[in-house]
């Protein structure tokens, strides 16, 4: 049988490729014998990417992008094309959160730089890729979502609606473009063990209390998520398409009392 997850030759775009998920992703997709296009703000940590995916023997690109404007998401596009003369699939990783605060001592720059990145950064990055692949009849997109696209997250309120806003654009996209041969899908992460997610460690008692909610007690590892992003890209996948795919840990399905608090007859 040919390997579901084939992908020699073929081409993906990871945002945010720099660290965290997308820096796995795009490993994930090298060690599977695909040439990934970087998009990040941060080329230092781009230029780390791109270095281990030389020493893996692989083939990338770094474009500098910042998702939340047009041109550097049409730019990205465009320029993964010219190089590589092809795009296949794409992961929406991209995003930023911004300091605990409740709604009424938020800032609205810190809510609209948060919507920018994390909800309006999705929708260009599918328009421009869109335009790519419906071309050639094939393709297929993950937006990494989260597990606050389902439920709030205190102090967190433009994050939480701008991921309820990837889980929409992720459905009404895959129903727009399902007859035209692309597949979009989203993966919700719970509690990855990233740059963006290091500061929790720093808050007394959370990182306890954030173990003891999930059922595994401990946070996800981000290959872990890469391997979710290369399944809804793969031929595995193949009749999956507007769905979320929650990576969690089973925090989303824990039940009132943990397994310990329970008396069995």
């Amino acid at each position: 049988m040919t390997s579901t997850h084939d992908f020699d030759g073929k081409v993906v775009i990871v945002t945010g490729g720099g660290s965290g998920i997308g820096r796995a992703v795009a490993l994930a997709f090298t060690a599977m014998g695909a040439r990934v296009a970087v998009g990040d703000i941060n080329e230092d940590s781009a230029r780390e990417t791109l270095t281990l995916i030389e020493q893996a023997n692989g083939h990338a690109l770094f474009l500098a992008a910042d998702v939340s404007v047009e041109p550097d998401v049409e730019n990205l596009v465009a320029g993964t094309v010219a190089h590589f003369g092809r795009l296949d699939y794409a992961c929406n990783n991209a995003g930023v959160i911004h300091a605990p605060k409740t709604i009424a001592h938020l800032d609205t720059s810190d809510f609209d730089r948060t919507i920018a990145v994390d909800l309006r950064g999705v929708f260009l990055c599918m328009k421009h890729e869109l335009r790519e692949m419906t071309k050639v009849g094939r393709g297929a997109i993950v937006n990494v979502a989260s597990v606050a696209g389902f439920l709030p997250e205190f102090g967190q309120a433009a994050y939480v609606a701008a991921k309820h806003g990837v889980v929409g654009l992720t459905k009404a996209a895959a129903f727009e473009n399902a007859h035209l041969g692309v597949r979009i899908n989203a993966l919700a992460p719970g509690w990855v063990q990233t740059p963006l997610t290091a500061g929790l460690d720093e808050v007394e008692g959370l990182k306890a209390q954030l173990q003891a909610a999930i059922p595994i007690h401990r946070a996800a590892e981000p290959a872990e998520m890469a391997g979710v992003v290369l399944f809804l890209c793969s031929s595995a996948s193949s009749y999956i398409t507007g769905q979320v795919l929650v990576a969690d840990g089973g925090l989303m399905v824990r039940g009132l009392l943990p397994p310990q608090e329970m008396e069995y007859a």
